[in-house]
């Protein structure tokens, strides 16, 4: 089971006026654990005022550069990328998980394949990692990148793009489309919606019948309009990769409306929870989640953004039936096997089994 492990700010500094690239060090013995891959991200725990916040931020470095890097752009009224923007200094102790995520795909010296990217905002910091890498690592590949910001001032990693597109001509290309600042290029201004996908594709900026993955991260109705305008145009679900901003869900599941009864035994379930090698069995409302519960009987199970968005608090239910309400982060494969996101779900039997340890 992933625990917290103690890592040290290195180095800290803006990319644009309202986000920070953190590098960190793990010590005590911890580098082992943070060998990440490339478009995995790093789940942080602070306290504020006595209330842990838990938070996830994507790695932006590539595999090959040696350092452990984040990038963390402020939030209005977020508590923990404000500390980070504002507050964090080179010396300081963070603590945070290994690292997670399976927004990747296995690399081949040997390919010669066309990756394609996009990314809206800070959703750039995943790609980055991943487009640095397959540079690197597949020297037969290309890959393009479309990258969404409201205006020049915004774009995050602005002279670092421009540093990939210089050392890897032909091979790395990004178009940047603007909200509200005005280009040269048309179609370059405004949103990245399905209809600019679809420009971008028939005006021949993007060879999109000779794509063989795609990757988006970015706000839901951004990427869920690039998704269909790709699929459209051919791609298939295994071609296209997602990674969705914790960010833009609810911070916490609000408990389901139940009837009357709810006190009463109709509406209790018997829940045996193993973690970490040991099992636990408690009594639950069935109108809680599986991690709630855990987390009310003192068991230290994971989680992150609570919202079903990423897979920190994956279990596997053995025995009984649960109902999970959202899930943005497991794949098919991993629910028909009977993997759930334990935040989001409830049981709907009397007794339920589950494992965080599978």
């Amino acid at each position: 089971m992933a625990r917290f492990h103690d890592l040290e700010v290195t180095d800290i500094h803006k990319t644009i006026r309202d986000a920070v690239v953190v590098t960190l060090k793990p010590v005590n013995g911890a580098a082992e654990e943070f060998d990440f891959t490339q478009g995995q991200y790093l789940t942080f725990r602070q306290d504020f005022e006595g209330e842990e916040l838990r938070r996830s931020y994507s790695i932006c470095a590539g595999k090959d550069e040696g350092i452990l890097q984040v990038g963390i752009k402020r939030v209005d009224g977020g508590a923990f990328s404000t500390w980070a923007n504002e507050d964090l200094k080179v010396g300081d102790t963070v603590q945070a998980m290994p690292p997670m995520g399976g927004f990747f795909t296995e690399l081949n010296a040997a390919n010669e394949k066309q990756y394609l990217g996009f990314a809206g905002g800070s959703g750039i910091t995943p790609v980055l990692s991943i487009l640095k890498t397959t540079l690197a690592r597949e020297p037969g590949s290309t890959f393009t990148l479309v990258y969404a910001n409201k205006g020049v001032n915004t774009i995050m990693f602005r002279e670092e793009l421009e540093d990939l597109k210089n050392t890897y001509m032909g091979r790395f290309n990004v178009i940047h489309v603007l909200e509200s600042d005005a280009q040269e290029i048309d179609l370059f201004t405004g949103l990245v919606t399905e209809e600019k996908c679809a420009d971008l594709f028939k005006t021949g900026w993007i060879d999109i019948e000779n794509v063989d993955t795609a990757f988006i991260c970015g706000p839901e109705p951004m990427m869920l309009g690039i998704a269909k305008a790709l699929r459209d145009h051919g791609l298939t679900d295994n071609q296209i990769k997602f990674e969705l901003f914790a960010s833009a869900q609810p911070g916490r599941l609000k408990r389901k409306v139940v009837s009357k009864d709810a006190a009463s035994s109709a509406n209790q379930a018997k829940a045996s929870i193993t973690l970490d090698g040991a099992t636990q069995t408690i009594e639950m409302p069935k109108d809680t989640t599986i991690l709630d519960a855990a987390l009310d009987n003192a068991m230290d199970a994971p989680y992150a953004c609570k919202a079903g968005v990423c897979s920190t608090c994956r279990c596997k239910v053995l025995e009984g039936e649960v109902e999970m309400v959202t899930n943005h982060a497991l794949e098919d494969y991993e629910v028909e096997k009977g993997y759930v996101l334990s935040c989001q779900s409830f049981p709907l039997t009397d007794n339920v089994v589950v494992d965080f340890d599978q």
